[in-house]
């Protein structure tokens, strides 16, 4: 018998292993796709939606304009949550994720071939709108399936690690999307970029889709989904829907992870999306500076994610997100006091301090952080749902906010730097408090 259970026991482990890698890569595989198709909108927005969609207003309005577009997705990231959440507890993860990786191509590819404002009038823009919504619909059920399904097929001792490939996507996304536009920015006149060549993008994502749709077709779902699935009771049916079940047994959860995407959030879109905007219409800076610190950032992302969950999972999450957190809050007002004195190498330091260090530390536990505050039976809706609602209070209107308290401080970056600050402060005190977090 003891023989047998040794023959046994090695493909046992084997065949975990397998679906562990498969689940890791799939996940990894959608979350480029998904977030190069999010982030492209922002790069694009910052550069060209003021002038190609919203020109009938003045600069610094139609700027505010094309970013509050931007956080129209933020908007749709819960519905989608809840609606992609409800049917990935119920009918599986694989099959809710194959449907937001088409979606979110898809609708990518329609913004790259609408009509501008001079073509169609304020159809444009109300097209344009209706497409980010259907952006922010799709992403909104990409991260709690792909989350879910990592963590729920990792080893028990490297969830972070082996799910940290849904946020490695995020960083090869940034970098994808922002090399594109920098290198069609290069290689073409400004009024070549803003007649044509900011739609090619756009027009690439249709490749990724197809490619990302073949890796996630091998993937199988977790051993956990499958076992509760064999075990649920006759009465199913009559239970409530796994968003309301999440909500009832884990209120304070929603707060919490609201609280901890702050730094996250803040951090990133911040630096990648604001600052571009910022750093060309108000400081006089080169488009191509803010274009090449988001190729680095997304470059070195790759390596320090899954460095960072390594670390986190050896001396534990709660640790390595304070750590960051703090880091970024320590950074906000250098950074821009770098912005101000035109200081190339300090402007590069502090964008890596929080982008590549801050930003990456604390979004690299977020995954298993967040998926094991839920059962098994309504995970995908808990986490998913209290991820997308954390990106519209922290998110998505980030850039918006930001210009609009430049706007009205007569171009004064400090309240920005406070914004910055207070968000990751909170971040930090979340987790400090939270009660047998690793």
């Amino acid at each position: 018998m003891d023989s047998t259970l040794i023959s046994i026991t090695p493909g046992k482990e084997t065949s975990s292993l397998n679906r562990a890698r498969r689940a890791a890569w799939g996940s990894f595989a959608g979350a480029v796709v998904d977030w190069y198709d999010f982030l492209l909108y922002g790069i694009t927005a910052a550069l060209v939606f003021n002038r190609e969609f919203f020109p009938q207003i003045s600069p610094a309005m139609g700027t505010i304009a094309a970013l509050a577009t931007f956080g129209v997705g933020f908007l749709f990231r819960p519905l989608g949550g809840i609606i992609f959440g409800h049917f990935g507890d119920r009918l599986g993860r694989k099959r809710m994720l194959m449907m937001t990786v088409w979606m979110m191509g898809l609708a990518t590819a329609l913004i790259g071939l609408l009509p501008s404002f001079s073509v169609m009038g304020w159809w444009a823009p109300v097209l344009l709108v209706t497409l980010r919504a259907i952006q922010g619909f799709a992403v909104g059920g990409e991260w709690g399936g792909a989350a879910v399904l990592s963590v729920e097929s990792a080893p028990e001792k490297k969830k972070a690690f082996y799910s940290s490939g849904v946020q490695i996507g995020y960083g090869v996304g940034l970098l994808l999307s922002t090399g594109l536009v920098s290198l069609i920015s290069h290689f073409t006149s400004d009024e070549q970029f803003l007649s044509w060549g900011w739609r090619i993008p756009f027009l690439f994502s249709t490749l990724l889709v197809v490619a990302a749709l073949w890796v996630r077709n091998g993937i199988v779902e977790s051993a956990e989904f499958e076992q509760q699935s064999q075990h649920k009771p006759a009465v199913q049916a009559k239970r409530r829907l796994p968003v309301v079940e999440a909500l009832i047994r884990h209120p304070s959860a929603f707060l919490k992870i609201i609280a901890l995407r702050l730094s996250e959030l803040l951090t990133m879109y911040i630096v990648t999306t604001f600052a571009l905007s910022y750093s060309t219409q108000n400081l006089g800076l080169p488009r191509d500076l803010f274009l090449n610190i988001g190729l680095l950032v997304g470059g070195l992302s790759c390596l320090t994610i899954p460095c960072f969950a390594w670390l986190a999972d050896r001396f534990g999450r709660r640790c390595i997100y304070i750590t960051g957190a703090l880091i970024g809050a320590f950074s906000a007002f250098p950074f821009f006091m770098a912005l101000e004195a035109h200081s190339i190498f300090w402007i590069i330091f502090f964008a890596i301090m929080l982008a590549n260090v801050a930003h990456d530390m604390v979004v690299c536990v977020q995954q298993p952080m967040f998926t094991e505050m839920f059962g098994a039976s309504y995970r995908y809706s808990g986490a998913g749902v209290g991820y997308q609602v954390a990106s519209v209070v922290g998110g998505g209107f980030t850039p918006l906010i930001a210009a609009g308290l430049v706007t009205f401080s007569g171009g004064d970056w400090h309240s920005v730097a406070v914004y910055l600050l207070a968000g990751c402060l909170l971040s930090a005190v979340t987790a400090l408090m939270m009660k047998g977090a690793r």
